[in-house]
Order: C-alpha cells, then sequence, then structure tokens
C-alpha cells in the first residue's frame, strides 16, 4: 500500500492563507478599479450633461436655422470649455459644431448618444472618432427650445482620463501588492505561531512514545491547544502509573514463576509457547528464550506430551498424568493442565505445570528394595535356624556329631542376625543424629583416626595376608567425629580386605585437595563395573550376594559410610575398574561449617 507524503501543519496553513491573500488582494484591485473608473467616468459624464444645458440655454429658437450662427456658437463656446459641442437637429442632421463644418458632416441621427437619447433624457458612448483621431467620450441631452426640440452633444477626449486612471490603477496595484506582502509575513508568522506548540506536542509525545512519561508538555496560552497539551500531560502521567503498575505485576509475576520449583508452560490455541518459566526450560531440556513462540511440536520431542496439550485445548478444563522423558536417567514428570482463558471468558489457550517427580519415584523404588532386601536378609538367617531346630527336634539331637555343627550354624547365623540388626540400628541412629544436628565435630588430626582404623582391621589383614599401608601428613587436620570417622574407615578397610587377593596391599591415603581433605581406601581386587556406582551406596544393595553372604557382609556398611560423610558435611565417592582394583574417597571440608 502506498503512503502519501505528509506535510507539516506551517506549510499547510501557509499556503492556504496565501491563496486566500492573493485572491482577496486581487478581487479588491479588481473591484476597487472599477468602481474608481466607473466614478471618474460618472464625473466626466455630469461634466458633459452640465455643459450640454448650458450650451442649449444660449440657442434661442429664431436662430435654430442660421447654421453660421449656430456653428460660431459651438466654436467660441467649445473653444472657452475645451470641449468639442455639436447641435443636432431632432431628425439628425448637424445644425453647428466646434471643430467641422456642419455642411460636410454625416447624418448623426444613428449615433449611440444620439439614439440614446430617443430613448431617455441623455444618451452616452464612448468610441473612436475618425474625425479628431483619438477616443472620445460622447454624451447627447435633449433640449426644449421654443417648441422644437434640439440634442446638444457634447464631448472629450478620455486618453488623459484614461492615463489618470491607469496611473491610479497602478498605485492600488502597488498598494495590493505591498498589503498582500505584508499579509503573507503575517501568514508566515501567524502560521509559525500555529504550528510551534503542535510541533512542541508532537516532540512530547515522541519522548512519551519512547518512554519518558515523566515528561511534561509547556501549556500554550491558546484555549484549545493548552487544553490539548493538558489532556496529553494527564494521558501520560495515567500511562506512566498503569505501566509502573503493569510492570510491578510482571516482575512479581516472573519472580514467581522464576523461584518455582515446579515448570509452568502456557501455549495458546496454535499450541505455540507463549509463556515458559525458567524450571519448565530445565525440566524440558530447551532454550527458554528460543522456544517462545515456537510450537511445541518442534520444541519438545514427546508425543504424550503432546496429546496431553492437544487434550486440554480440546475443552476437557482439567487434566492431570504422569509421563516418562526418557535420557540418560528418566525423568518422571507430574503433568497438571487447565483451559487458559481470557476476561471474556474465551479460550486462548492451555497452561501446563510440571512437577517432576524423579526422585520420588526413585525413593519409592528404594523403599521396594529396600523392603525386599530387608525381608530376604532377615528371613535367610531365619530360615537356617528355624530349619536346624526342626532338624534337631526330629532327633538329630541324639546324635553329639550332628548336634554340634547344627548349633555352630545356628549361632552363625544368630550371629548374622543379630550383626544386620545391630547395623540397621547404627544407621537409624546416624540418620537421627544427622536430623538433629547433635554430633559434635571438632578440627583434629586425621592420621590417628586412619591410624585406628588400620589397628582393629590388623587380625583380619593378617588372616587373609593383605599388608595395609597408611599415606598421611601428621600436621593435615579436619572437622571430625572421631569414633564416626574411624567407624566408617573400619568398614571400608574391611571391604577392601575381604575383596582383595591374599597377599596383595591395601592403600589408606588422605590428603588436602583444595578447599576438602580427601580421605582413600585403594585395594587392588576384582574391581566394580560403573553400572553399580549409582546404587552401591543403597542399603542391602550388593554387587556379588553370594560372595558377599559368604564373607558374611550384611549389605549395609557402605550406606553408614554415606551417612557418616554426610553428618560431617561431606561425600563419598568411588572409582574402579574391573580387575584391577578399587578406590573408595570420603571427602571432608576442611573448615567447620
Amino acid at each position: 500500500m502506498k503512503v502519501l507524503s505528509r506535510k507539516k501543519l506551517k506549510y499547510q496553513l501557509f499556503p492556504s492563507y496565501l491563496v486566500i491573500i492573493i485572491i482577496v488582494v486581487f478581487a479588491l484591485i479588481w473591484f476597487t478599479n472599477r468602481s474608481l473608473q466607473g466614478f471618474y467616468y460618472k464625473e466626466k459624464e455630469k461634466d458633459l450633461e452640465a455643459r450640454a444645458i448650458l450650451v442649449g440655454q444660449k440657442v434661442s429658437a429664431d436662430k435654430l436655422k442660421d447654421m453660421s450662427y449656430l456653428t460660431k456658437l459651438c466654436r467660441d463656446l467649445g473653444q472657452a470649455t475645451g470641449t468639442r459641442i455639436t447641435i443636432i437637429s431632432a431628425m439628425g442632421k448637424v445644425l453647428g459644431d466646434s471643430h467641422e463644418s456642419p455642411e460636410i458632416m454625416d447624418y448623426h441621427g444613428d449615433r449611440p448618444e444620439v439614439v440614446g437619447v430617443s430613448r431617455g433624457n441623455v444618451g452616452t458612448s464612448i468610441r473612436y472618432s475618425h474625425t479628431l483621431e483619438q477616443e472620445m467620450m460622447y454624451l447627447a441631452v435633449s433640449v426644449k427650445t421654443g417648441k422644437n426640440s434640439i440634442i446638444v452633444r457634447t464631448s472629450l477626449p478620455i486618453t488623459s482620463l484614461q492615463e489618470t486612471i491607469s496611473a491610479t490603477r497602478k498605485e492600488i496595484i502597488f498598494g495590493g501588492i505591498i498589503i498582500a506582502f505584508m499579509a503573507t509575513l503575517v501568514n508566515f508568522f501567524v502560521s509559525r505561531r500555529i504550528a510551534r506548540p503542535l510541533e512542541e506536542m508532537k516532540r512530547g509525545a515522541e519522548r512519551f512514545a519512547s518512554g519518558e512519561l515523566n515528561h511534561k508538555l509547556a501549556v500554550p496560552g491558546t484555549e484549545e491547544i493548552g487544553a490539548l497539551a493538558t489532556t496529553l500531560n494527564q494521558m501520560a502521567s495515567q500511562l506512566d502509573k498503569r505501566i509502573k503498575t503493569i510492570l510491578r505485576q510482571h516482575n512479581e509475576q516472573e519472580a514467581v514463576l522464576s523461584s518455582m520449583v515446579e515448570g509452568v508452560l502456557a501455549v495458546d490455541g496454535e499450541e505455540r509457547i507463549i509463556s515458559l518459566n525458567a524450571a519448565a526450560a530445565k525440566l524440558l531440556k530447551i532454550d527458554r528464550t528460543t522456544a517462545l513462540n515456537r510450537s511445541i511440536q518442534v520444541s519438545v520431542r514427546n508425543t504424550e506430551l503432546h496429546k496431553f496439550i492437544g487434550d486440554v485445548l480440546s475443552g476437557k478444563n482439567y487434566l492431570e498424568t504422569e509421563l516418562v522423558f526418557l535420557s540418560p536417567t528418566n525423568r518422571h514428570l507430574k503433568v497438571t493442565g487447565t483451559v487458559l482463558h481470557e476476561e471474556n471468558g474465551e479460550q486462548i489457550g492451555a497452561v501446563i505445570v510440571l512437577n517432576d517427580i524423579s526422585k520420588i519415584r526413585h525413593l519409592e523404588n528404594i523403599r521396594r528394595d529396600f523392603v525386599a532386601n530387608v525381608s530376604h536378609e532377615l528371613k535367610t538367617p531365619i530360615t537356617a535356624i528355624k530349619g536346624f531346630v526342626e532338624t534337631l527336634q526330629d532327633g538329630a539331637a541324639g546324635n553329639p556329631n550332628e548336634l554340634e555343627r547344627f548349633l555352630a550354624v545356628i549361632a552363625r547365623q544368630a550371629d548374622r542376625l543379630n550383626a544386620i540388626i545391630d547395623n540397621l540400628l547404627e544407621l537409624s541412629r546416624i540418620e537421627q543424629e544427622e536430623e538433629k544436628s547433635d554430633i559434635l565435630l571438632e578440627l583434629k588430626p586425621v592420621r590417628p583416626v586412619l591410624e585406628g582404623a588400620v589397628q582393629d582391621c590388623r587380625e583380619q589383614a593378617g588372616r587373609e595376608q593383605i599388608i595395609v599401608t597408611i599415606a598421611c601428613d601428621v600436621k593435615l587436620a579436619a572437622p571430625l567425629h572421631d569414633p564416626l570417622l574411624q567407624q566408617a574407615l573400619l568398614n571400608l578397610i574391611e571391604n577392601a580386605i575381604k575383596y582383595s587377593d591374599s597377599g596383595r596391599e591395601v592403600l589408606v591415603t588422605a590428603k588436602q585437595v583444595e578447599s576438602e581433605v580427601v580421605i582413600a581406601v585403594q585395594d587392588f581386587g576384582r574391581g566394580i563395573a560403573a553400572k553399580h556406582f549409582e546404587r552401591l551406596f543403597e542399603r542391602f544393595y550388593r554387587v556379588d550376594k553370594a560372595r558377599s553372604r559368604k564373607l558374611g557382609g550384611t549389605g549395609l556398611g557402605l550406606a553408614i559410610v554415606k551417612h557418616i560423610a554426610k553428618v560431617h558435611g561431606g561425600s563419598v565417592s568411588v572409582q574402579s575398574t574391573l580387575g584391577k582394583g578399587s578406590t573408595f574417597s570420603i571427602n571432608l571440608p576442611r573448615k567447620l561449617m
């Protein structure tokens, strides 16, 4: 569409007023010139009429036939007054003339001024005189002389009159030009005066549009323009208040959405993303800025979510479901959706709330596994004890050799059951103390704790011909609780001895790494596959269940280690390679939290 060029107001007002001024001035000049010319002609006609009447009064009735007398009279009076005088009979015959001999003059009954007399008392005409060879004004009047009537015609050249009129016309035109010029100047200044406040208001409106709503327009003295400026100032003030309110509400909404753990996603009726908080972008693994105004199908590759959004937009006011997003670690999302309405009730889209319940599902799986594992771990020794007791009750008690063997098995299974219960109680106690923050940590040297744990394992290491070596600076210190940390190290060292071949070495090291103290227990045994790392510190999780039970493990040692590390404000980790051994590390902060 072609845009018409726009002109400034002063360039529209000035030409319009200029055209009006020119029209008025030219009309005034034309009217004045016409009136002045008519005035001069009327005055001249009156003068000629008066002269004609005076001439008529000089003509006596008895001299009408004396053409020489009449000619002499015309010449004498014409010479005295500078006027051409002609006496004409009622029949149109020239009786006397001040400039020519009547005998040679043409019939004058058809002259316009003479014809005019027949229609009235006075006849006038302006025409070129071939006799005098110049433009003349003629006036004829009928004069009663006795019983007869004659026509007295007077005439004067109008060249001087035209020159006078022309000079006056020039003065009028010059005066008109001066007036037009002055009016044009006034028009220019008036146009600028009218346009200037409007231009200032335009610049002020542009500043309003750019966001400077605190700017105030000057209020001109003109009532209408002043009222417009006042209205614009009021509009800017109201807009400023409303924009500040909207910005405050927007910022509050953004702050709420940004601080929410739940993801919030809004789509329009075409399933384009119109709003997305940081949590939703993180959960859906998309970029927040590039996803806006794009289709949900393009941004998120999940058909179940697409179908869910379609169901919500189809008119189902509230829906809730659980979706699984496949990734390196499956994410379980609880998804709720509701229709988004405008103030008038029209449906404009949908709001989707995403809640990450992966940890809840993970904990539920752990709980199920824990219950199953506890049941299994407790049931195994109880079943063994019950079986051997029933065997004894069935008569085996009478055989001393069998009795001794069965009682030994029962005692071993009872010890195992007791160890499981003790470890569960110990783990529960550590968790309770962790929650209550009752454990007091003191900045102490680390090496004595390492030596105490190694000393407790010395007998077990000697049986397996395992050499346990300590590498730790005696000055190295960390905030710790001696008995708990020693128990954690004892569990790690015992596991390292259990899963190492006879004659191998176990290294116990402690060193400072940046802002942490890292205590590591390294063995050179079978190693652990990487797939077990994620669940290795769970209760009752075993890499090799048969070997673990054979070696007398309860499946709770590493879980206890993890919770003791958490009590110290630290963490645990594992590095292992199959066939080369494993390294379990406890990372402790160097300073008290």
